[in-house]
């Protein structure tokens, strides 16, 4: 490739990296823009491995970005769905409170859900749950029609198609090995030659910390991988499922729990666990990068987080091993489903920051550097709030760099 010199160079073509691309060349045609990704195409890590969901901003504290960013971002995106003909479905969700100790926490998410203006939501008793989910069981439930179901990998792909239209280019199979800033700009050196850059956008999902550290910023967190495992339900007739069912979550983490998800093909998967992972980019069991463990073991945020959170940790760990505790878990919502319906499924690792003392950050967590913003936590909803995200991230930039 040689030298290239660029205005802009973002670092990650995830959706949210894709989805400023898209935003900074509609707004900013002028701007010579790169995008470049160290895998041979786009979304290739978070956004294509994960369940397909549009979510409706059910789960997240009024006020905080996640809350702000996702009923929004799900507007844009089914917008953007109409506009180049990408197929979704508002397929409906159902999250089951299995018994009375788990009311409480249904109506928090209720009262949440309204709080953040999500539309439609319905607190529905154990008849009316199975008149939506006739195979499904619990004690109340709350219904969101407005939840729906899309694939992630063709909305980036799409995106990417309307960036390389204007002043803006891709560039795949390019990883960043190096990051040197001076007066005059940001100079990056790759597997396929230097780069100069005014400014650099991190939207390097499981290496944003990473790519934060080779700029010589100073960040509080470390991304720690989590390995979601799915299942395949075989499709039969006494198993049938409609839409989205999901167990009450533990709040105090931003796993939503083993649930059940139609996909867009029409599918139906069982999953995902949340296990650590060994490897960031950890899809396998068997994945291991011992570079990654040690640089993990000597982060203190990883040993303050196991220790408050080893059961949970040992729960998840055992329902990866054993495909009977698996199915347990699947049991609480569906209870006539075992473990032949089940054929093993495809998996994805969350990129998880994680603070010093071991707070599993709950909220997305976007920084910036005298030449760069840094989304350094982004899990779920990002993909639905793609377009949200991007708003606030070029706004930052605009108002930090003098873009006109």
């Amino acid at each position: 490739m040689g030298f290239k010199k660029v205005d802009v160079c973002i670092i990650g073509t995830g959706i949210v990296g894709l989805a400023v691309g898209l935003r900074i060349s509609k707004q900013f045609p002028n701007i010579k823009l790169l995008i470049l990704d160290k895998e041979n195409a786009v979304a290739r890590h978070q956004t294509g491995h994960n369940s397909g969901v549009i979510h409706a901003g059910l789960y997240y504290p009024p006020g905080s970005y996640k809350a702000q960013w996702c009923t929004t971002g799900a507007k844009f995106l089914i917008d953007y769905c109409k506009n180049y003909d990408i197929p979704y479905e508002l397929s409906g969700k159902l999250v089951i409170a299995s018994d009375s100790s788990e009311e409480k926490t249904l109506n928090d998410l209720y009262d949440r859900g309204v709080s953040n203006g999500v539309q439609g939501l319905r607190k529905l008793n154990k008849d009316q749950l199975t008149e939506i989910e006739p195979n499904v069981v619990g004690n109340s439930a709350i219904y969101s029609p407005n939840t729906g179901i899309v694939d992630y990998t063709k909305i980036s792909e799409s995106f990417a198609s309307n960036i390389i239209q204007g002043n803006a280019e891709i560039l795949t199979g390019c990883q960043v090995m190096d990051i040197v800033s001076k007066n005059e700009g940001v100079f990056l050196q790759t597997t396929k030659g230097d780069i100069e850059s005014k400014t650099i956008i991190n939207c390097a999902g499981l290496q944003a910390d990473d790519i934060a550290k080779k700029m010589d910023v100073e960040i509080d967190v470390r991304i720690i991988p989590f390995r979601g495992e799915y299942y395949t339900v075989k499709p039969r007739d006494s198993l049938f499922i409609r839409g989205l069912i999901y167990p009450v979550p533990d709040p105090r983490f931003p796993f939503l729990g083993v649930h059940f998800t139609k996909r867009i093909d029409g599918s139906i998967e069982a999953g995902p666990n949340a296990v650590l992972a060994f490897a960031r980019e950890g899809y396998k069991k068997t994945d291991f990068d011992i570079k990654e463990i040690l640089g993990l073991l000597r982060f203190s945020g990883f040993w303050y987080m196991s220790f408050k959170y080893w059961k949970m940790g040992l729960d998840e760990q055992m329902r990866s091993i054993s495909k009977k505790l698996f199915v347990k878990s699947l049991q609480k919502l569906v209870p006539g489903i075992n473990e032949a319906d089940l054929i093993s499924g495809g998996s994805g690792v969350r990129a998880q920051a994680v603070d010093k003392k071991g707070g599993i950050i709950q909220d997305f967590k976007i920084i910036q550097s005298p030449s760069a913003v840094h989304v350094l936590n982004a899990p779920s909803p990002a993909a639905t709030s793609s377009l949200s995200i991007s708003q606030h991230i070029v706004d930052v930039a605009k108002k930090q760099f003098g873009w006109v």
